[in-house]
């Protein structure tokens, strides 16, 4: 075994899940992505955001500190122990589920994932030596959704969460159009989630 297959077992995965139905296909392409991470010897956790107990409302901003419930303090458990996140969500209204914005409102917070230098607009990005991966499933052709539309989404997640803490490189993946898609189309979506499952990327 050579020096890069070694740090590949040795890569600790964490999978957010932001579908708040657990019947959805995004859940079948986190369970791929997971049986790829499991097959290649990488270490996974999961957070199934439908199934966590917290508020998803910041009360009072960044004015007051919320504290945190039990689930989100082990949330954050988990983001720092990961080597590499993946979050798997749909695109509703060109954003993402409110379960899911509301999580990162409540756990990537000030001190824990950046922290601004005092009188000055630069800050430090505590999540730094962290990978990202974000997939997201959409019903409009994906050509639309960049060109058109701009991608919000990717530019919300990739770039104003992930980079700006300092998860990076952060990759996307858009799967597109899910709605009338034949069985055959899945499959071939959920095998290519499950190879980047296993190369853990």
């Amino acid at each position: 075994m050579d020096y890069k297959q070694k740090q590949l077992i040795m890569k600790k995965v964490l999978i957010i899940q932001g579908h708040p139905d657990n019947t959805s296909f995004n859940f079948a392409l986190g369970a791929a992505y997971k049986k790829g991470v499991l097959e290649a010897g990488g270490d996974v956790r999961e957070l199934i955001l439908r199934d966590l107990d917290f508020n998803p409302n910041l009360v009072h901003g960044y004015n007051k500190r919320t504290d945190l419930e039990p689930d989100l303090v082990q949330a954050q458990k988990d983001i720092i122990w990961a080597e590499h996140i993946v979050l798997i969500h749909p695109l509703w209204w060109g954003g993402v589920p409110a379960i899911l914005k509301g999580f990162i409102d409540r756990t990537f917070l000030p001190h824990f994932a950046f922290k601004m230098r005092e009188n000055s607009m630069l800050l430090d990005k505590l999540l730094k030596g962290r990978t990202g991966r974000i997939i997201y499933t959409t019903d409009q052709p994906n050509w639309y959704y960049r060109w058109v539309n701009g991608r919000p989404s990717v530019n919300q997640l990739k770039k104003m969460t992930f980079e700006f803490c300092g998860i990076k490189p952060t990759r996307t993946l858009g799967l597109a159009p899910v709605r009338g898609s034949s069985d055959a189309k899945r499959k071939k979506w959920l095998d290519k989630v499950h190879l980047l499952g296993t190369k853990m990327k």
